[in-house]
C-alpha cells in the first residue's frame, strides 16, 4: 500500500512539474514525463516480481497445464508494454504512432493465446 502511495506522489509531482514546463519549454515537459513514466515502470516491475513468486505456488496446481499460465504473463507483459508505449507516443502528440502500437498489441496477444484456443478446440473434439 505505501508503494502504491509512494507511486502516485511521483505521478502528482511529475506531472505538476512538466505543466509547469509545458508552456515554455514543451520538449522538458515530455522528457519530464517520460522519466516519470520509467520511474513509475520500475515501481511497477518490483510488483510483477511479487505477484510471479505467488505464480510459483499455483503452478503447483497446475501440473501439467501450467503453459496456460506463462500465457497468461506473457499477455499481461504485452499489454502492459504496449499500453506504456503508447501512452507515451500519444503524451508527445503521436497519436497515429499510439495507434499502431496498440494495433500490433492487440494482434501480438492474439497470437500468443493461440494454443489456449487450440487446446480448448482438441478438448471439444475429444468429446465428440
Amino acid at each position: 500500500m505505501t508503494e502504491l502511495v509512494k507511486v502516485a506522489f511521483l505521478g502528482i509531482a511529475g506531472v505538476l512539474l512538466a505543466v509547469q514546463f509545458r508552456g515554455s519549454k514543451a520538449e522538458y515537459a515530455s522528457y519530464i514525463g517520460l522519466a516519470v513514466s520509467i520511474l513509475i515502470f520500475f515501481f511497477s516491475i518490483r510488483q510483477v516480481e511479487a505477484v510471479t513468486a505467488q505464480f510459483s505456488r499455483i503452478r503447483e496446481y497446475l501440473g501439467e497445464a501450467e503453459e496456460y499460465l506463462t500465457i497468461l504473463l506473457r499477455v499481461v507483459g504485452i499489454t502492459y508494454i504496449c499500453e506504456f508505449s503508447s501512452d507515451i507516443c500519444r503524451d508527445a502528440g503521436y497519436q497515429s504512432v499510439a495507434g499502431q502500437i496498440e494495433i500490433l498489441g492487440k494482434l501480438t496477444v492474439m497470437f500468443a493465446g493461440l494454443p489456449v484456443l487450440f487446446a480448448v478446440i482438441e478438448q471439444i473434439q475429444s468429446f465428440l
